[in-house]
């Protein structure tokens, strides 16, 4: 009997342990967690629900079936899958620990597409072909160098892309026939890392080819195929800088339509004479930039997308008449990434709006019917009654007006409402009334109402804006975000004296700027994967970012610069952070290396300041797997409760 107890208790003790719930998240092992405190259950139960948001991207049109490949996550990662019809099955095709991405169909008979894969987020991404009949997947790339922008011919047998494997920072344009990987081969030597292969001419002899100098400069040129001679289709004489964005051979092999701002405030749509080099534009009457294009198989019609105020507008421009085609009405949202089927009749495209992730849906060109492909999940949580954020203006230093969109908690929560401040990378980004995932944890649930600026730097407002934080204007950008901190405190319904900066890469550089120019003004900051030190930031980022950054940043080669970029840079200034900051960073970050947030996390704690601070083994500008998203959030819902709501 006494030995039936002992076993009794046994087994009670073990199923206790099997079955009781730890009072902590625990990091995984990639994690380094420094001064963070244990991250209670309480916190993840309560803010679980808003980490499970899915969302897909339209990836590619399979050329012969009505179906497509998108990327979605169903696991830790986002993966490539294959969707026969509007609202099918999402069929999982790749199964990587690390993020596949840019599946494009081979545009003959769709037997197989190619795909881009990177380790750790280095971005020293390899291309593959997968083969849809048998699953075989094979390296198409050497394995070490960075390779970007694969390009398929009309015929579907060969694709360009830029590799920088022979110099480690210049981007030279390679062909490679995927089914047979030992045609890899060189077509032709570039100087610098701003270099993509756009589209090839419909014999295959000739690929059109983008040089990107700055967000505010760049040139076209054709390639010869089988000589790697480069001609220049546009100048570099020209007394004003003029960008470019993609571009696409017309049907008849005569021009090709491209975006520019020749001429102009705003990237227009434009067609351009191969013979003349007469620029003839299509888009004059849209005072906007047009963003993004696509050309239908058949030539006769031009998909493209213009960002309005941040909202994406779709249009459909016929090539003959050059004059657009009538539309059914679409939602206020943003859209993006319109692909033409190659019957020329579907136009894939995503949509996202402040209450709707990312999702996949086609236009029927002839009937205008809309189909909506994908509906990823909102991990439970209810978000059918967000609120449209309000585009906000305010004057700036120099009475200028910036723009941003304010996302307001809802009216249950009474008062005065504490701030996040959120601003983007680039710097040449653009904050749009997107779905804000995992932050409408913090709208939704603790009554913060956040903040997205588009401080002067940020593009879709003109090229002159543009331009505006380059170079020595850099701090210019620092005071709008001063005069916001203004605009807040005349605000009836926001807290003044309780505010939060926070910001990813470009973004974590203006957080820590804003931080230490404007302590006193703010509670507490979190930056990721920002820059600290403009000067060995230019140093040591990847090679071939290098020049195309010190045309932004200055040169600090020059000594001059050099002085100017330190004196302005959040290191200089790191004494000034009396107030908690918490620092994000990936250890194989290729842009801003781990360096920059080391280097700032041990100064301010020279200086006695108190910071938090975390690190992924496993990624690189910024967190990609869901496992460590996860713990990055949790953690900051944790600083937040404890230093914006006190």
């Amino acid at each position: 009997m006494k030995r039936l107890l002992v076993s009794s208790c046994v087994c009670v003790l073990w199923a206790v342990a099997l079955f009781a719930q730890p009072d902590t998240f625990a990091p995984n092992e990639n994690l380094v967690v420094e001064s963070v405190p244990p991250v209670p259950m309480a916190v993840v139960e309560g803010a679980q629900r808003y980490s499970n948001f899915r969302a897909a991207d339209l990836a590619s049109w399979n050329p012969v079936r009505r179906e497509m490949l998108i990327t979605t996550r169903f696991a830790d990662s986002y993966q490539i899958h294959q969707v026969k019809m509007p609202g099918g099955a999402r069929t999982q095709l790749t199964f990587f620990l690390e993020p596949s991405t840019g599946a494009q169909f081979n545009p003959r008979d769709g037997k197989s597409f190619i795909f881009r894969k990177d380790v750790g987020g280095g971005e020293f991404y390899q291309f593959y072909r997968f083969d849809v009949a048998t699953g075989d997947i094979a390296l198409l790339t050497d394995g070490k160098s960075r390779n970007t922008g694969a390009t398929w011919d009309h015929d579907g047998k060969w694709i360009v892309y830029g590799s920088t494997r022979r110099t480690g920072k210049d981007v030279d344009f390679w062909a490679v026939n995927p089914d047979d990987p030992k045609t890899d081969h060189l077509v032709a030597k570039n100087q610098g890392g701003g270099w993509d292969a756009l589209d090839w001419s419909r014999d295959g002899k000739q690929i059109l080819a983008f040089e990107e100098v700055s967000a505010n400069e760049s040139y076209l040129w054709l390639v010869d195929v089988a000589s790697g001679e480069k001609t220049a289709i546009t100048p570099r004489d020209n007394p004003t800088k003029i960008s470019y964005s993609g571009g696409q051979f017309s049907k008849d092999g005569k021009g090709f339509y491209t975006t520019t701002d020749k001429d102009s405030e705003f990237h227009r749509l434009a067609y351009i004479d191969l013979v003349s080099k007469q620029h003839t534009y299509l888009t004059s009457d849209i005072r906007w930039d047009v963003d993004e294009f696509d050309l239908s198989d058949d030539g006769k019609k031009i998909a493209f997308v213009s960002n309005e105020d941040g909202y994406g507008v779709l249009h459909v421009l016929d090539t003959a008449t050059r004059k657009q085609v009538a539309l059914p009405k679409l939602p206020h949202g943003v859209i993006s990434g319109p692909r033409w089927h190659k019957n020329s009749r579907d136009l894939g495209f995503n949509f996202n709006s402040a209450s709707v992730t990312d999702d996949v849906y086609s236009l029927d060109a002839q009937t205008g019917k809309v189909d909506r492909w994908t509906e990823s999940e909102t991990g439970g949580a209810n978000v059918s009654g967000v609120r449209e954020p309000d585009l906000i203006h305010w004057k700036s230093w120099d009475d200028r007006s910036i723009s941003g969109f304010l996302y307001r908690p809802p009216a249950r929560f009474a008062g005065k409402r504490p701030v996040m401040i959120n601003i983007h990378g680039g710097p040449e980004g653009q904050f749009r009334p997107y779905f804000i995932g995992r932050s409408l944890y913090y709208v939704n649930e603790l009554g913060v109402a956040m903040i997205y600026p588009n401080v002067r730097g940020s593009s879709g407002y003109g090229k002159t804006f543009l331009a505006l934080d380059n170079g020595l204007l850099r701090e210019g950008s620092y005071k709008d975000i001063n005069s916001l901190l203004d605009w807040i405190a005349t605000q009836p319904d926001l807290d003044a004296s309780r505010v939060m900066i926070t910001g990813g890469s470009y973004g974590g550089f203006m957080t820590l700027a804003v931080a230490t120019n404007y302590n006193d003004r703010i509670c507490c900051s979190v930056d990721i994967v920002g820059i600290s030190n403009l000067v060995s930031f230019l140093q040591n980022t990847s090679g071939y970012r290098q020049d195309l950054r010190r045309v932004e940043y200055g040169d600090e080669r020059d000594p001059k610069v050099r002085e100017f970029l330190a004196a302005i840079s959040p290191l200089t200034k790191a004494k000034n952070i009396t107030k908690p900051i918490f620092v994000i960073q990936g250890k194989n970050d290729p842009r801003v290396p781990m360096t920059e947030s080391e280097q700032m996390v041990k100064t301010v704690r020279g200086n006695g300041g108190p910071v938090w601070y975390l690190l992924a083994k496993d990624e690189g500008h910024g967190f990609q797997k869901k496992k460590n998203q996860d713990f990055q959030f949790y953690a900051m819902v944790m600083f937040v409760k404890e230093f914006l709501l006190k």
